[in-house]
């Protein structure tokens, strides 16, 4: 069985708190154990995308909100979707070891089974990630 969750929130600093707790209520609600490594990385994988939504998510010169998903699949994995209006998808991108933004999306390749970008056409693209139980 799936148990699936969606929420939208504003394009604010605070949205990624809001988000991140949003998430953590959900996957304890189904079952994930406080301080189970799934349940952790999860969380740690929304509060990355939707800070990269709130910064570079915005493409039209208007006010927009970005949407935050995240399915427990029936056996216990659990699928991240962080959508926004911005065309342009993430890229991994060498970094400097002074380098004090960047490193968001090699969390998201390090603790994720298996992560991508779908586009949406001009409603901008959604990044996904598949978090192991």
């Amino acid at each position: 069985m799936l148990r699936r969750h969606a929420f939208r929130l504003p394009p604010h600093p605070a949205s990624v708190s809001l988000a991140r707790l949003r998430v953590h209520d959900h996957l304890a609600a189904w079952g994930h154990k406080e301080g189970s490594a799934t349940l952790q990385d999860a969380v740690l994988l929304v509060s990355e995308l939707a800070t990269n939504a709130v910064c570079h998510g915005h493409f039209l010169e208007r006010e927009f909100e970005f949407e935050v998903a995240v399915t427990v699949l029936a056996d216990g994995d659990c699928f991240i979707e962080v959508s926004d209006e911005s065309p342009t998808s993430p890229e991994l991108r060498e970094l400097g070891p002074w380098e004090e933004n960047g490193r968001g999306l090699r969390l998201l390749d390090a603790l994720s089974e298996a992560w991508g970008v779908w586009q949406r056409g001009r409603y901008g693209k959604t990044v996904w990630a598949l978090v192991r139980a």
